[in-house]
């Protein structure tokens, strides 16, 4: 048998294992209350725990009721809970954590912090905490409050902004928030790092009137993206000054994972249609080499030849993103598969090898993370199917019984013995215990913000809730149709003329990237892309394909014909009530109804070595 059948076997042969019906009593609405109520007690203790014992340092020491500075030694694990908080409804503990943020917390410290990690933890928490205490609309408004936690927030994002000054747009991946960028800091960064800044710089730029923020945070993802394979697949670590991919395992877990949501969740946020063709582009080639139905594994960025078959646990968020996309068959299967390995092991290690069908070696741990829960709370939530419920019902047996300890939840080192550790990372309230409380309140009878408020959320990565309110997602209508843009008076319509960049002998743009305008017209500005062929814009025609409305592109036009625009419109799948993008499929090797027949003309598997990949998600 020759090797790549052989390991299409490996990866097929599980699947049937590992995705029989579970055998769990359905939950029962009082049943669900009675969970949800469980999931309340259980945030209560670790918070509480924290607030004892560790406040204000960052994270908390569970076992031994102590404190350790892990980010920035600026309570993180306050700053990480605010929106939590409200979404209990804790009106007393929400308003007093943000009043003592409010007047405790300063950025001006001597302090290298993560780009990536002060992003979605800091950033995010001040933001998503300020746009509930500043609106009437969430019935959490504190009428003392005075916009402290936006000024923190642009503060800190200003702190960053030396990161960006890179020659491809790409941020280092750490920055001192007092002297900048250290002249010796590391030019190597995740595709995650980079990729994973959108939805927090694009909302304070919206917040602010300031366009830097969310400027720099496009062309990190247009910097990453220009630098794609040519079967539209990015690899894991890259160089910032020179784009050289340092790291070509192109997957959908570690140091990948947040850029695949970001761009859907941008768009779904923000309405900017470049999100949506980078995302349609990306997942497409995602699903044609990564997918080996229900599992992913990862492969060689340029040759799609297979690295290894590998289940990493960041990937579980993948199911939960497909259901955002409207590609639900696949997602089912996907998290039946994922799920099979917490019951295996009560938890879901780091690591697990499809081949052997064991946790993989080093990758033994559980950081409570909250991927797989964020997943099972989507698929219910787009199929009100019980047995997810079920699935909640048993994670939430194994954090009860194998992770809860004396000041509140510890890490497992090991899933195989559930052996504890004496650490709390600060997204265990903002994330794993907030979407199993949604899950059990949705089954309940749904009391909260989130579906019952006055907004449509998106969720950021680290699970902060973002609402789509007419300042933030109707910014990019108001500008196109009624010539204004919040009140900033510098930004202005603006048409590229091929003349307006040097170009070399081969076309490619030499000259500097003008991106002075956000919103669908900047686009119209010179795309800061290397490589790619720019053409004159006459203008925005609706019939038009991104490549030729936009002037990017690979190759030259080709303008579809009437029959063919018709033929290629998008569906719309809805999912309950909330926003839905279709995935475009030209490409019909890849089915995004669920079936995927690609085992066939797989590549052949050649095995490469695998340095240790740093983990950049968490």
């Amino acid at each position: 048998m020759d090797v790549p059948k052989l390991l299409v076997l490996i990866l097929v042969i599980p699947c049937d294992f590992f995705m029989r019906k579970s055998l769990a009593d359905g939950v029962t609405p009082h049943e669900a209350k009675q969970l949800r109520d469980e999931v309340r007690e259980m945030f209560y203790h670790a918070f509480n725990g924290y607030m004892d014992n560790a406040f204000p340092r960052d994270e908390l020491r569970p076992l031994s009721c102590g404190g350790e500075d892990t980010l920035g030694g600026y309570a993180l694990t306050l700053i990480d809970s605010l929106d939590t908080l409200a979404l209990l409804g804790d009106r007393e503990r929400f308003t007093t954590s943000v009043e003592w943020i409010g007047k405790n917390l300063r950025f001006d410290i001597n302090k290298t912090v993560s780009i990536f990690e002060t992003t979605i933890r800091i950033l995010g928490g001040l933001i998503s905490a300020h746009l509930i205490a500043s609106d009437h609309n969430t019935g959490m408004r504190i009428p003392s409050y005075d916009d402290e936690l936006l000024h923190l927030a642009e503060d800190l994002a200003r702190r960053m902004l030396p990161a960006f000054d890179t020659p491809t747009g790409i941020p280092f991946g750490s920055v001192n928030l007092l002297h900048g960028v250290d002249e010796n800091e590391s030019k190597i960064t995740s595709t995650a790092g980079g990729g994973t800044l959108t939805l927090e710089f694009g909302i304070l730029s919206r917040l602010t009137n300031d366009p830097i923020f969310e400027q720099v945070a496009k062309n990190a993802v247009r910097g990453l993206w220009a630098r794609r394979s040519k079967i539209n697949l990015v690899g894991a670590h890259i160089d910032v000054f020179s784009g050289d991919w340092t790291q070509k395992d192109a997957g959908i877990g570690t140091s990948i994972d947040s850029f695949y949501e970001y761009l859907l969740k941008a768009y779904l946020l923000f309405g900017d249609e470049e999100y949506l063709f980078i995302f349609q582009e990306a997942y497409k080639a995602a699903m044609n080499y990564l997918f080996s139905d229900p599992w992913y594994v990862e492969v060689n960025m340029n040759s799609a030849a297979l690295v290894w078959p590998l289940f990493n646990s960041l990937q579980a968020f993948w199911p939960g993103l497909q259901v955002l996309a409207g590609d639900i068959e696949p997602a089912i299967r996907t998290h039946a598969a994922f799920f099979s390995v917490w019951r295996r092991y009560g938890f879901t290690p780091e690591g697990f090898n499809l081949a052997t069908l064991s946790v993989q070696q080093g990758q033994k741990s559980y950081p409570l993370r909250p991927e797989l829960i964020e997943s099972t709370y989507w698929l219910y939530k787009a199929t009100r199917d019980p047995r997810y419920l079920d699935a909640g019902r048993d994670m939430l047996a194994s954090l009860q019984y194998g992770a809860r300890c004396t000041c509140g939840y510890c890490h497992i080192s090991d899933v195989e013995f559930h052996k504890q550790e004496d650490h709390m990372e600060s997204f265990f309230l903002a994330e794993t215990v907030k979407y199993l409380w949604l899950l059990f309140d949705l089954a309940a009878g749904p009391d909260n913000l989130v579906e019952n408020g006055p907004y449509k959320y998106i969720f950021s990565t680290e699970g902060h809730l973002l609402p789509a309110t007419p300042q933030i997602s109707l910014v990019c209508e108001h500008c196109s149709y009624f010539g204004a843009y919040c009140r900033n008076s510098n930004l202005r319509l603006k048409t590229h003329s091929p003349e307006s960049a040097e170009t070399n002998s081969s076309g490619s743009q030499t000259g500097p990237a003008d991106s002075s305008f956000l919103s669908r017209s900047s686009y119209q500005s010179t795309p800061p892309f290397s490589g790619l062929k720019v053409r004159n814009l006459m203008g925005l025609c609706p019939g038009l394909t991104y490549g030729q409305r936009f002037g990017i592109s690979f190759m030259s036009p080709v303008y579809p014909s009437s029959e063919d625009e018709h033929s290629s419109q998008r569906e719309t799948t809805e999912v309950q009530s909330h926003s839905v993008v279709l995935i475009s499929n030209p490409n019909p090797e890849v089915s995004l109804s669920g079936s995927h027949n690609d085992h066939e003309n797989d590549p052949a598997h050649a095995p490469q070595e695998e340095s240790p990949s740093s983990k950049q998600r968490r």
